[in-house]
């Protein structure tokens, strides 16, 4: 009898763990390492929207937006995409965001000194790399950045005065001491995207991209990385909230999706690094 008392009292422990389990918010499977990307949330709803640097494009609307709003189906995520620089503009002129994702600190900066940024938001959230591409059928002698000093032909950098990518491109080019040889050469573009597309459909010799936008498109191949020493900073990507958004609970709630391992390892897999 003594037995099957004891068979009987774990049984119902065993059950009452089951259900404790299926009952777990998706925060106990990240806690195990586990797959929380099916959990679901509609405590939160409404809209939010992101302005995100042109180089986050590709990884945002084919992945990690879908994923956030699967987990959270009563929000709507609308995305602005734009150099950095420019999205810093658009903020300071009344661009409703609840979100901003710089390609550098500058313009992050620059937002949190104006008082449009929820500082204690503000996370150093990924790391990427400056490249120099050039298209995918070219027979040209480049093999570094030093080349670009003798060569002739465009080079399509981003425009330094609003674009992060461009202004990596400029310190890497100064630092080098080529950019008085290589100025004459270029063609700006408006975003890192403008200048990736140059470079793919070859109305310019070579470029300065990120490596994240060289790995988004077979038109254009990698020569080299910015050599050691060239850039003052790492290429660092914030993201904050903003003071004035109208929807903190979905914005909190698509800060803390972007912490998770599901979305960090969407990022890796576009090649970018997490910055720790």
């Amino acid at each position: 009898m003594k037995s099957m008392k004891k068979l009987l009292l774990v049984a119902i422990l065993l059950a009452v763990v089951v259900v404790s389990v299926g009952s777990c918010s998706a925060g106990f499977f990240d806690f195990l390492g586990g797959d929380s990307s099916n959990a679901t949330n509609t405590n939160v709803s409404g809209d939010i929207n992101l302005a995100a640097a042109a180089s986050l494009k590709n990884v945002y609307d084919e992945k990690l937006i879908p994923m956030f709003q699967k987990q959270y189906p009563n929000v709507k995520v609308t995305p602005t995409y734009a150099s950095s620089g420019d999205l810093q503009t658009q903020i300071e002129n009344g661009l409703k965001a609840d979100i901003f994702m710089s390609a550098a600190n500058k313009q992050m900066n620059k937002l949190i000194e104006e008082g449009y940024i929820d500082n204690s938001t503000n996370k150093q959230f990924l790391e990427n790399k400056v490249v120099l591409i050039v298209p995918a059928n070219s027979t040209s002698n480049i093999t570094s950045f030093q080349d670009l000093a003798n060569m002739s032909g465009h080079i399509a950098i981003g425009d330094p005065e609003s674009v992060p990518a461009g202004q990596y491109a400029k310190e890497v080019f100064t630092n080098l001491g080529i950019w008085d040889a290589a100025e004459s050469k270029l063609s700006l573009g408006k975003d890192v995207t403008e200048v990736l597309n140059q470079v793919a459909q070859g109305s310019a010799d070579c470029g300065v991209v990120y490596s994240t936008d060289a790995k988004s498109n077979d038109g254009v191949k990698v020569i080299c990385e910015a050599p050691s020493g060239s850039l003052n900073t790492s290429v660092i990507y914030p993201v904050a909230e903003l003071k004035n958004t109208t929807n903190p609970d979905a914005a909190n709630a698509f800060l803390d999706f972007l912490q998770t391992k599901e979305a960090k390892d969407v990022f890796v897999e576009y090649g970018f690094t997490i910055h720790e």
